[in-house]
């Protein structure tokens, strides 16, 4: 995180212990270290050993009306541990970790992109991430798990002026990204990262007091760890696509003062016969086509991209569905980012190919690092 991002957590923290004791003791967070195994469900839960964690959801949805208006989706559920809980501590007020949630809407047809952000101290049981079963909540807005092996997601995050309320079954395995367990950001910073890159979606949109029913597909992502972005690398440019043909393909590149690429970029890709193969920066292009300046933050985002793979003879172009999809959170994680829907097209040898996705934009309105 640059500092003045710190120094606000810093200050919303020394205001939110006021409110109750903090714990005394506690222990250190675990680094992301190679050979960890993963076991789901169990991963889906919280790892509070861990600093930082996320859950992030985004998908692409249609009316079931006769119009199919297309909608795009993205919520985020975000945990940052404040210092770790000691195995003695019991008080029902002890803040152990803030919580975040972002919730935003995208409605292609009507060109009209919008948000809602929560955060939550996470004493009382106001809000939490649970490590025995899988449930993420803040107040009313959650994630949480349903059926024999937690394999039905279901979301809620909103009201019925502006909200979601939807039902994910997964239709491919978890992909672990990265290799021996970590997806490496750095020298000696890296994090446990997987998607499940297709979840059949169904359920409702609220929007200014109508109800939606919707249909479609969604993504998800799940990554923790406890290790910062060094200084030079300033934000990155994350992708996720899904193809018609049934290819899945997510990539990030993280950027250096400057401009360039860090090394430590990478990617996945997820071929139709369940072939999983992790890309190195060398091994992928993306170049940036049109600029798009926000008028509300100043920052200018790239809004067109094309994305070469020549081992796969693959060139996409992604253009975003709508322009303005820009989260400015000064409620809750006080970092502005764009986050948004995008249509895919282009070739993978002598076919054509077409499919749908999301692109996330950090560190174009002001230095960023996620934490991890």
């Amino acid at each position: 995180m640059n500092n003045s991002f710190h120094c606000r957590i810093i200050f919303f923290t020394l205001l939110i212990l006021l409110a109750g004791p903090f714990c005394a003791g506690g222990e250190e967070f675990e680094k992301a270290l190679p050979g960890k195994i993963f076991s789901f469900p169990r991963d889906h839960f919280s790892h509070p050993q861990f600093k930082t964690e996320w859950w992030y959801y985004s998908g692409h949805l249609q009316s079931q009306g006769n119009d199919r208006s297309p909608f795009g989706f993205q919520l985020t559920f975000f945990r940052s541990g404040l210092k770790r809980e000691a195995k003695e501590q019991k008080s029902k007020w002890a803040i152990q970790n803030l919580y975040f949630a972002h919730l935003a809407l995208t409605d292609e047809s009507r060109q009209k992109f919008d948000y809602r952000q929560k955060i939550s101290r996470g004493s009382l049981g106001e809000a939490g991430a649970s490590d025995r079963v899988f449930r993420i909540w803040i107040d009313d807005w959650s994630v949480e798990g349903k059926g024999p092996n937690t394999e039905e997601h279901l979301l809620k995050a909103g009201d019925k002026e502006f909200g979601i309320e939807l039902r994910l079954l997964p239709e491919k395995k978890p992909v672990v990204h990265g290799k021996n367990g970590i997806s490496q950001k750095g020298e000696g910073t890296a994090s446990h990262y997987y998607s499940i890159t297709r979840l059949k979606t169904a359920g409702n949109i609220f929007l200014k007091g109508r109800v939606i029913p919707v249909e479609g597909a969604s993504w998800m992502d799940h990554e923790f760890g406890s290790a910062q972005l060094r200084q030079d690398q300033v934000g990155w440019d994350w992708f996720s696509i899904r193809m018609e043909d049934g290819t899945d393909l997510m990539l990030y590149r993280i950027r250096r003062k400057g401009g360039s690429p860090d090394p430590y970029s990478s990617g996945t890709i997820l071929l139709p016969d369940g072939t999983q193969r992790t890309l190195s920066l060398k091994d992928f292009r993306i170049d940036v086509l049109e600029q798009w300046k926000s008028k509300k933050s100043g920052g200018t985002y790239p809004s067109k991209w094309r994305v070469t793979i020549p081992q796969y003879q693959m060139e996409l172009v992604l253009s975003p569905t709508v322009k303005d999809q820009e989260l400015i959170t000064e409620e809750s994680t006080r970092v502005t980012y764009w986050e948004g829907s995008v249509w895919v097209e282009g070739k993978a040898g002598d076919k054509p190919v077409k499919g749908m996705g999301y692109a996330e934009l950090t560190g174009y309105a002001e230095p960023f690092s996620k934490g991890i």
